[in-house]
């Protein structure tokens, strides 16, 4: 229980300057990868409900493709996260450049998980399948801005930790805490906000490409099982045609 502990933590905004960040960062990491199942075993119901013949091989796929979709759109992107932080001059270290992206992912994984069961219950009593994925491209837009305020929150309201350097003329026998508290605002840091906007461009175009990649999570009732579809259209294209689907259109 002290992985979700630590969510809860990040979720009142009790986080702040904790020195040690690296059990922090696995404990958010194995708790957005059990949400991240939990989501998409809600969102592979459809499978269970929207067809003639329940297939519960959908919920086992989607299950597994929602933690990939977000492992494998950050293992594209973070490199250039980290070389726009470089080459624009912010002073974030890379640890805590880890440690904030972390606890924002964390965020936006939780805020999903939370609406999980609205979509399975929408699964269970609908057989509408465009309606279904427009609640599933919804429920993912809302849980990214609220993934991004917690973000924005945070790059405005401190900066990077700084290690305390003993002095070794001092006869005090009191250890040096390893971290400051967070003292001054990141807005101050205007390279900081930069880095970020333009590398959640990139995440967001990446991730859409990559959803669609993965595809299906939902699983149309007019087509029969499979782990992957073929490379045809575009994410873009395909909510476009529900979304006339759905309006009759």
């Amino acid at each position: 229980m002290n992985v979700f502990r630590e969510l809860d933590r990040v979720l009142r905004g009790d986080s702040s300057s904790d020195p040690t960040a690296t059990p922090k960062v696995r404990s958010l990491v194995v708790v957005s990868l059990l949400l991240a199942i939990g989501y998409g075993c809600c969102m592979g119901s459809f499978g269970l409900f929207g067809r003639a013949e329940p297939e519960f091989w959908q919920v086992v796929a989607s299950g597994i493709k929602v933690p990939a979709l977000f492992v494998l759109t950050l293992a594209a992107t973070f490199p250039s996260l980290y070389v726009f932080n470089t080459i624009l001059g912010s002073k974030l270290p890379f640890g805590e450049l880890v440690r904030l992206l972390t606890s924002a992912m964390s965020v936006l994984i939780a805020v999903l998980a939370s609406l999980g069961p609205i979509v399975a219950f929408f699964s269970a009593t609908t057989v509408n399948y465009s309606f279904i994925l427009l609640l599933n491209v919804v429920v993912f837009t809302v849980s990214g801005a609220f993934g991004l305020s917690f973000l924005i929150r945070k790059l405005a309201g401190g900066s990077p930790p700084e290690p305390i350097v003993a002095d070794p003329d001092s006869d005090s026998n009191e250890e040096p805490a390893r971290v400051l508290a967070l003292k001054t605002p990141l807005k101050s840091c205007p390279s900081i906000g930069a880095v970020f906007w333009i590398w959640l461009s990139v995440f967001a175009l990446v991730g859409t490409q990559m959803a669609w990649v993965l595809r299906p999570f939902v699983g149309s009732p007019f087509l029969p099982f499979t782990w992957f579809r073929p490379r045809e259209a575009s994410f873009f294209e395909a909510v476009l045609k529900s979304l006339r689907h759905l309006m009759g259109l």
